[in-house]
């Protein structure tokens, strides 16, 4: 009984963190944003000491921690934050204080502060907790009393993250991963932001059960999303130009488990193109006969099982059981996203096309790769294709000016239109605005980002 129960699947709560899951730490609202894998042994450095991680696991995403004094030093702690008052107390409080307050008579001349370094050292070494140094700081300022409500919420929020730092405890998702990225990496994804890789989505009709041919060349976010969005059904393909795939780091941090991840393949754009190969008819007439040869030969029966249980020797896979797969992976090692392609799904796919493309490869010719991808395309897929610039110029054109500047969506798109390849074509550019949202404060956030690419999207017809 107990040997049964050992090997019982553990399912694991994906609301609650576990050892060796990847998260998303929060310091501070947003100050800085960093991705962990927890463990025993992980640590996060705060200011100038390292605090462990132990206490992050098991406990659910979107849990805030403090820093706390214990007997070994200080350490993280969960607490639950307090909502304190609300927005009419906040407006009646306004109303009440701002009529007489203003800071036209507030002079910094770093004066109005009566505690000292030293003090606060000294406060530390007693084991005083950061609000607690907070409040101390509040009452010993001359002039915290003369700001307004305002003013007074800034000074707040300045001296906590300083002397209590807050974490929260994020979870990796598409959204989370894309905004870290292109706060702290854009680079690395291309500078792809959240609200294009959401309209890529959408434009493409990634949804469930379909069959999405990706082009990523942005560090695997782009898989990552369309897996996420595919929720362990049909398939997601990163093709790719070569022999070498396109890195996928981040498609790690989305803590896929073993169903989704069977479910992210790769197979380079040779393996995919329609030439002449052996059809699927061909291979289940191989396999009849080879049946058939077992049947009325009991010699052969034992070479031929293990030829077919073996994907090295034959290149057809044999179906296995989902339940059989989940033990397997459960009990040895985790299953690692993008690993090859079966030859039984490649011929699938040349024979009834992917149902949806998405392309993000910036360092690559547009129209040459869609000519070589759009034949494996079904009729009446959805298509869309992201780049950073609308025009790219190949040379400095202030060296020279007669420098011709290339176009890749625009050119891509008058292609589509000449060779009536497609149909619903239009280029769009993203545009997003982020607001503050605060009693009495709404207003745009003073530094945006106000490009985000631009998007080509379609729908493939046949030309013949």
């Amino acid at each position: 009984m107990s040997q049964n129960k050992s090997q019982a699947v553990i399912i694991q709560n994906p609301r609650v963190t576990w050892e060796g899951c990847s998260v998303l730490l929060d310091i501070n609202d947003g100050d800085r944003l960093v991705f962990a894998r927890l463990s025993a042994a992980s640590t996060l450095k705060i200011g100038n000491k390292n605090f462990s991680l132990q206490p992050l696991i098991g406990c659910p995403f979107g849990s805030s921690f403090q820093i706390e004094i214990g007997d070994k030093g200080p350490f993280l702690s969960r607490f639950v934050a307090s909502i304190e008052g609300n927005n009419a107390q906040e407006k009646e409080d306004f109303e009440s204080q701002e009529i007489s307050k203003d800071n036209r008579a507030l002079v910094d001349n770093n004066k109005a502060q009566s505690l000292t370094g030293e003090d606060i050292d000294a406060m530390r070494r007693q084991g005083a907790t950061g609000d607690e140094i907070v409040d101390a700081l509040i009452k010993n300022s001359a002039t915290f009393e003369k700001k307004t409500l305002f003013s007074q919420e800034k000074y707040k929020l300045k001296k906590q993250k300083k002397y209590a730092p807050k974490v929260l405890l994020r979870r990796p998702v598409a959204r989370s991963i894309c905004e870290a990225y292109f706060k702290k990496y854009p680079a690395r994804i291309g500078f792809l932001r959240v609200d294009t890789l959401s309209l890529l989505l959408s434009m493409a009709n990634v949804s469930a059960n379909s069959d999405v041919l990706v082009v990523d060349m942005v560090g695997g976010l782009l898989t990552g999303a369309v897996a996420e969005r595919l929720g362990g059904t049909g398939y997601v393909c990163g093709t790719y130009l070569g022999g070498t795939p396109y890195p996928m780091d981040i498609v790690r941090i989305f803590n896929f488990s073993d169903e989704v991840c069977n479910r992210i393949v790769r197979a380079a754009l040779t393996e995919l193109s329609l030439t002449p190969t052996v059809t699927l008819e061909q291979i289940h007439q191989q396999e009849n006969e080879l049946n058939m040869e077992c049947l009325s030969n009991p010699q052969m029966s034992s070479s031929v099982s293990i030829e077919e249980i073996s994907p090295s020797e034959k290149e057809i896979s044999v179906p296995v059981p989902e339940n059989v797969v989940s033990l397997v992976n459960k009990m040895g090692k985790s299953t690692k996203a993008g690993n090859k392609a079966s030859q039984q799904a490649i011929e699938l796919w040349k024979e009834n096309g992917f149902s949806s493309l998405i392309i993000a490869a910036p360092e690559l010719d547009i129209w040459s790769l869609l000519q070589d991808i759009w034949p494996l395309l079904s009729n009446s897929a959805p298509f869309a294709i992201y780049h950073q610039y609308l025009q790219v110029a190949p040379c400095d054109s202030s060296l020279m000016p007669s420098c011709i500047l290339m176009m890749p969506l625009a050119t891509c798109m008058h292609n589509l239109q000449l060779g009536k390849m497609a149909i619903g074509l239009q280029i769009s550019e993203p545009w997003l605005r982020e607001y503050q949202v605060l009693p009495s404060r709404t207003h745009p956030c003073m530094q945006m980002n106000a490009f985000g690419g631009y998007i080509l999207s379609g729908t493939k017809i046949c030309s013949s």
